[in-house]
């Protein structure tokens, strides 16, 4: 990535708690493009990872500046949205902008993650998983509270992936899209590529420690996931798995009416309805696959 022209303004409004999406956007390219700690790009001379101070084109930022960009630098690499860079950078600065003392925009606390998951093993059948990621994003894109979603993806998912991708972004939403196997459990990838068995026990009790991280909701678009969804539903409050196979159509589908109600501020109920009524309005006859698991609803 080209150099941003604006990068010292970027970095100022993130001091200054000021930062947009795109501010930070823009920084996780820009970081990206020349390595994650000691980083030196172009014209800047910029050493994030080493020294007092930060120099960036005719500005030095010094002292807790410095540090602050240190820690922005690491946690913007590691995903965290515009809402999270802010309490980074509070939490630094705190004494010295008393402005900072309170959110800006309560609203921002209430950010989610979402996180995908997609598995393909190179033995299975192949499954239109760019596609399906792809509708999600758009449609949190236009969506009418976009700012309150942070879309966060792993790709050829093997279980070390799985629970490393859990502890790197501590989602609020998880979104598998994938093979299932029903009783065999579900299907992610070995260092080969090739099909590996995730046993439903085992899943579910991952599932269970992040429950008090803050994990709310478990979609698995993924055939024959009843079986781990009812699992996971004893841990983790909304829970969504399929009840038999489903098509490639209809997962693409169901996943757009979910995360379309989602973003239009509806709850996980009207988001699992939402996605059931995108099928349907297609005129797929797969509308009654998706099912949704909310046990405390039951015992309530």
């Amino acid at each position: 990535m080209a150099n941003p022209s604006n990068l010292n303004d970027i970095i100022q409004r993130i001091l200054n708690g000021t930062q947009t999406d795109t501010d930070v956007e823009v920084l996780r390219q820009w970081l990206n493009s020349g390595g994650i700690q000691n980083l030196q790009v172009g014209k800047y001379n910029v050493n994030i990872g080493e020294g007092k101070d930060i120099h960036i084109g005719d500005r030095t930022y010094q002292g807790l500046d410095a540090e602050a960009i240190r820690e922005v630098a690491r946690a913007v690499i590691q995903g965290s949205n515009a809402a999270d860079i802010r309490e980074v950078v509070r939490s630094i600065l705190k004494e010295e902008f008393q402005n900072l003392a309170q959110p800006a925009n309560p609203q921002n606390s209430s950010r989610k993650t979402i996180l995908v998951l997609a598995s393909s093993p190179t033995n299975e059948g192949r499954l239109r998983l760019d596609k399906e990621v792809r509708e999600i994003d758009e449609g949190l894109r236009r969506s009418q509270h976009r700012d309150r979603f942070t879309l966060q993806q792993r790709w050829a998912v093997r279980p070390d992936d799985l629970r490393r991708a859990l502890l790197d972004f501590t989602p609020q939403i998880v979104h598998f899209c994938g093979h299932g196997s029903g009783d065999d459990g579900l299907v992610l990838e070995n260092d080969a590529g090739l099909a590996q068995l995730v046993p439903t026990e085992a899943l579910a009790n991952l599932f269970k420690r992040f429950a008090d991280r803050g994990l709310e909701c478990v979609v698995l678009n993924a055939c024959y996931s009843e079986i781990q969804a009812s699992a996971i539903a004893q841990h983790i409050d909304y829970v969504v798995g399929m009840n038999s196979a489903i098509g490639d159509d209809a997962a693409i589908k169901f996943a757009v009416g979910f995360y379309d109600e989602l973003g239009a501020g509806w709850s996980y109920e009207d988001a699992y309805h939402g996605g059931c009524d995108a099928i349907a309005l297609q005129g797929i006859p797969e509308e009654h696959t998706p099912v949704f698991k909310h046990l405390k609803k039951k015992s309530d």
